[in-house]
Formats: structure tokens, sequence, C-alpha cells
């Protein structure tokens, strides 16, 4: 998920109305969903566990799977002739020992980089992956690989826009029943809505802050989601996001909470705490351990 989030200083001051038509605005009832079982925290594995393997690709999906995560979260873009893979960035640079935009290149360009260059767990004394044959992958593969594994799949590009061929996919597959589509990109998710309606998304931004503002002056009940899902930061702008007011009123409304990206242990178990749904983690390793020894409430 995207590591900025919008800025809530300076909310309080700001016209409650304003805020509370947004939210009695946004959307219908909220259907009923798995993924906000009360006592159940789901294991999200975060681009398939960043912290252990090369972001986004088979290798870390895979390896996260016999590890025991729950469900795998991950990325999309489109290349230049149209097939869905799963990289974060809108380019190879970061990832790859290529250069340029995921959507100039065609899956063969793609194939031919190196997506575990640039890995490394010691702040770039090795790349034990380097050379290993690992490769962008695409989502027909995720989804060919692990047709029963739940999934949050996070529309990254909306220009040129591929909401509706993730839809496409999606019923290809019949993994219809089995993700949680989210963006941060509001275009990309009405888009989405509009194709695939009977698919459970996350929520926008924009969809976001009103239920947080009414949260925080204890009107979370007022609120009617635009999704099913909330997958939110712990805080924004020094302002608590995740609280356990906000947990409560959501999973009432069979809306998961799902936070990310918590990494750390300490924080993780307090999260449990909190009775959240899910946390999203580069660790899924420590977060197996955590939630092994810890009983989250009911």
């Amino acid at each position: 998920m995207r590591k900025r989030w919008w800025v809530l200083g300076g909310l309080m001051v700001l016209a409650g109305g304003v805020f509370v038509a947004s939210a009695l605005n946004a959307g219908g009832s909220v259907r009923a969903n798995e993924f906000a079982r009360r006592g159940k925290v789901w294991n999200i594995a975060h681009q398939g566990g960043e912290g252990l393997w090369p972001s986004n690709t088979m290798l870390a999906f895979s390896n996260a799977v016999s590890l025991g995560a729950d469900m795998l979260e991950t990325d999309i873009h489109a290349t230049k002739d149209g097939v869905l893979v799963t990289i974060h960035d809108a380019s190879v640079n970061r990832t790859t020992n290529g250069r340029g935009l995921v959507k100039d290149m065609t899956l063969a360009q793609l194939k031919a980089l190196d997506a575990g260059y640039q890995w490394t767990s010691d702040g770039g004394k090795t790349f034990p992956f380097r050379g290993k044959g690992v490769t962008v992958a695409t989502l027909d593969e995720l989804f060919t690989a692990f047709p029963n594994m739940p999934m949050t799949v996070e529309i990254k590009q909306d220009d040129p826009p591929i909401a509706a061929k993730l839809c496409e996919t999606l019923k290809q597959h019949r993994m219809t029943d089995k993700v949680i589509v989210a963006s941060f990109k509001d275009s990309a998710l009405k888009e989405f809505r509009a194709a695939c309606p009977d698919v459970l998304t996350s929520m926008t931004e924009s969809e976001v802050r009103p239920i947080v503002f009414l949260s925080l002056v204890n009107l979370a009940g007022l609120a009617r989601p635009a999704g099913e899902s909330l997958q939110v930061p712990v805080s924004a702008g020094g302002i608590p996001v995740v609280t356990k007011r906000l947990v409560r009123e959501a999973i009432r409304k069979n809306v998961s909470v799902q936070v990310w990206t918590i990494n750390d242990e300490v924080e993780m178990r307090r999260l449990v705490g909190l009775g959240v749904n899910g946390i999203m983690t580069d660790r899924p390793d420590v977060l197996k351990r955590v939630l092994q020894s810890s009983t989250p409430p009911r």
C-alpha cells in the first residue's frame, strides 16, 4: 500500500457538517463479508512479504503462502500490450535492473528483467536474489497458481485505465468472491465498482476521511461506508486513525479494518488487542509468531 497518507492535521477545526453530509451520502448499505469477522486477524503479506523476498514476485507470493499467510496483497499496472502485471511502481527502476515505465514496455521486455536485482536486507551489502531467475509476475500467473487464496489487489494505474481489465480477469479466474479491490484513485475504484459491482472493495482517501472524522467525534454510527474494507494507516498527521471506536463501528457495519504497513512486533500486538481484522506486513513471519501467541478480542 502507499506509504504516504492524507494529512488530517486541523481536521477538528473544520466544519463538521460538510463531512457528515459527505459520509451520509457515500454509497449504499454495506454487504456482509468474511474479512470483517470478529475474533480473527488476517495475516496479510504486503506485496508478498517485501521484507523477506523481492516484492510482488511469484517467489514472494509462493513463500508467503507456504509460510501460512492468510491473504496476499499486490499492486497492478498494465504493460504496453495490455497485460496486467504485479508491480508497485509505475516504473521498473526501483525493483529491477532495467529502466522505464511499465506501461511503455511489452510483457516480453518486462520478463527479460531481473526482478530480484535490487532486493537487499542489509543496506546494499548483498543482493541474494540477483541472477536467480526472479521475474515480474502477471496477474494471470498469480491467480492460476493460487486460485483459492484470498487477495487484496490494488489498482495503481489509471492512465490508461485498467479497472475494467481487472474485472474481466477476476471473472475469468473465478476470483470475484476471493478478493478485495483497492485503489487510492477515485476514478479507478469508481470504474471498477461499475464494472464489477459484486466484488468487495476498499475505500479511497476521500471516502475514508469522513468516517475517521465522525469516529473522532463519536458519531461513527452515522457513516455509510462506500466499500467493505477500511485499509488504513495507524495514524495520519499525528491524529490516530485506528482506534477501538473506529474498529467497533466498522465491524458493526460489516466493514473490515485492515491496517498497513506494520512490521513491528509490539505494534502488531497492540493492534490485535484493538480487534482489527487484518494487518498488512512486510514480515508475515513476525506476524505469524504474534498471532500464534495472541488472542484477538471477540
